[in-house]
């Protein structure tokens, strides 16, 4: 195969190009007709293959053969179709248990590619022999995945890494099916069964991005430190050390990590590991990553993440990534109290935000289709309550009004997919939204930022009225899961809250909520003694005398003798 702009021994960083790529194949169409050739022989034998067994009553006796038929299929088309076969393996919800087991191997036990090449191209790429660079090395690679394979190693220094090395000519293949990929999608895109507002090809654009930054492995270094440094504080997710004198674009080496698959529930019970907390761990370090952080993994199927005997989450695969700004954070948050609050007014605004709905988009008809939609589902276990089950609900009602899936949202749809389908491979009963919910709870109520602190307000304000109940909700959830979870790290003290929520009202921001807290001690012409008892009952046990007195001292030091005395004129405007 003829290879696109990028050559393979280029040393520039790799981008995707989907001009420049379509520039090249339009002017070779004989590559391109081999390819869609190929690609259609390849599945149509596959699908002969099922309606030759329905057609003699073999669908039963032939399904093991016909699962690893599947795998097959996908391994010949290669790494493009690999990722989509990745991707469905973290589905048990959607695919079944057979073509499961097979397009689980998808992940890291695809065919090695030739064993003294790879030596070659490690040799090449870091300018040494074998010898040269590590002391002991496994004579055959541990494992081989979709875009590379894994050597175990050892450095003269002492250290056990792991070697990773590309598949060679990835970039030519690649940029092949993605080309395809992308005519397909921009002339079939209106005859699907689609409604995704923006055009399909930008999809594909946001995928093919992160597929070149994937096989960049100087890239993925990178990525993997700032995601260490994102979690230094975090003892319950470990990150392994980059060694930059043994790694290249095309060879990365790494701190070898000593664990299990998520997926292996007989190691995590022999470890006395407990399942729930398991997925506690990945759940809770994937909301860090999209609501704290911004910076977050794309792609963590089984394969890239691994609880250790010591119940840590070991990420290992960086090189699909993506980065969120604030306020998308921040939406994410607010819109997930908001569903569980079934304010649909405030869900539809929050998709305006997002980029769901243009801006321009009267939401008045959509809310109650949102409520028929929603309503239903928000109480729901994991396998009930899953992106399957919401996406299958949504489709009439994108047809209907005009809802739009931002490319951007593709690859955050996908973690959280993934995600899910871990936790119920783990345990079916298991529910994301008890773990989501506290979290985001807790994080609004800590509101570390001025804007989360806002977040926090129009939650609890709407209409302009004080919603007591949630607060109440907000607060007894939070301290609640804090209770039922076994991890070390769990906590949520409410006296940084008290510290914080003070020195807020005590600023210039806190006026409007000065404001409206005495409006809603006074509103429907009453005083809320009851609204505040059981407030005090919820938090009295945290927030003892003495502590309370050093909170309220530490915010007070943070203002002027005139800036206090100021705070009576400007609370009863």
């Amino acid at each position: 195969m003829e290879s696109p702009p990028i050559q393979a021994g280029e040393k520039q960083r790799m981008e995707y190009d989907a001009e420049r790529i379509a520039r090249y194949y339009r002017r070779r169409p004989l590559t391109i007709i081999a390819r869609i050739v190929a690609t259609f022989w390849i599945i149509g034998g596959f699908i002969a293959r099922l309606l030759w067994d329905r057609w003699r009553g073999h669908t039963e006796k032939n399904k093991y053969k016909r699962a690893t038929d599947l795998r097959e299929t996908l391994t010949h088309l290669g790494p493009t179709f690999i990722k989509v076969g990745q991707a469905l393996s973290t589905r048990p919800d959607l695919v079944r248990k057979d073509y499961l087991e097979e397009l689980t191997k998808l992940q890291d036990q695809l065919p090695p590619f030739d064993h003294e090449l790879a030596f070659t191209i490690v040799e090449r790429e870091l300018g040494r022999s074998i010898g040269e660079a590590f002391k002991e090395i496994s004579p055959r690679p541990i494992a081989a995945a979709s875009l590379g394979q894994v050597y175990r190693a050892v450095l003269y220094s002492g250290e056990e890494v792991a070697l990773k090395v590309q598949r060679p000519n990835l970039e030519p293949r690649i940029s092949l099916d993605l080309f395809l990929m992308r005519w397909l999608a921009s002339w079939a895109a209106p005859f699907l069964p689609l409604n995704l507002g923006y055009d399909l090809a930008l999809i594909v654009d946001e995928f093919g991005s992160k597929l070149f930054e994937e096989i960049d492995y100087l890239n993925e270094g990178r990525n993997a430190e700032k995601f260490a440094a994102n979690f230094q504080d975090d003892p319950t997710v470990k990150v392994p050390k980059i060694y930059w004198r043994y790694t290249s674009q095309r060879v990365l080496t790494l701190e070898w990590i000593h664990g299990f698959k998520l997926t292996d529930s007989t190691s995590i019970e022999a470890a006395g590991l407990n399942a729930n907390d398991v997925i506690e761990v990945g759940v809770t370090s994937g909301l860090r990553q999209l609501l704290e952080f911004g910076f977050f993994h794309a792609d963590p199927h089984p394969g890239n993440l691994f609880i250790m005997p010591d119940g840590r989450m070991a990420y290992i695969d960086f090189g699909m990534m993506d980065q969120l700004n604030e306020i998308t954070k921040e939406t994410i948050a607010s819109s997930v109290v908001h569903l569980l609050n079934r304010d649909y007014l405030s869900l539809a605004d929050d998709f305006v935000a997002l980029g769901f709905l243009a801006p321009d988009t009267d939401i008045m008809p959509i809310i109650p289709a949102l409520e028929q939609v929603l309503g239903s589902a928000i109480s729901e276990s994991v396998r009930d309550f899953n992106f399957k089950t919401i996406t299958d609900e949504f489709s009439e009602l994108m047809y209907d009004y005009p809802f739009r899936v931002p490319a951007k949202f593709s690859l955050i749809i996908r973690s959280l997919i993934t995600q899910e389908g871990l936790a119920l491979s783990l345990n079916p009963d298991f529910s994301i939204v008890e773990v989501a919910y506290p979290y985001i709870a807790r994080r609004l109520l800590q509101g570390e930022s001025p804007t989360m602190r806002r977040r926090l307000i129009e939650v609890l304000f709407k209409d302009g009225k004080f919603h007591w109940e949630r607060l109440e909700n907000m607060i007894a959830i939070a301290k609640q899961s804090v209770k039922q979870s076994s991890r070390a790290d769990a906590s949520f003290d409410l006296l940084p809250t008290a510290q914080l929520g003070l020195q807020y009202l005590l600023s210039e921001e806190g006026r409007y909520l000065r404001n409206q807290i005495i409006l809603a001690l006074v509103e429907d012409d009453r005083l809320h003694t009851e609204e505040v008892h059981r407030l005090w009952d919820l938090v009295k046990d945290d927030l003892q005398p003495a502590r309370l007195f050093d909170v309220a001292w530490g915010a007070l030091q943070e203002f002027s003798t005139e800036s206090v005395a100021a705070l009576v004129p400007s609370s009863v405007e």
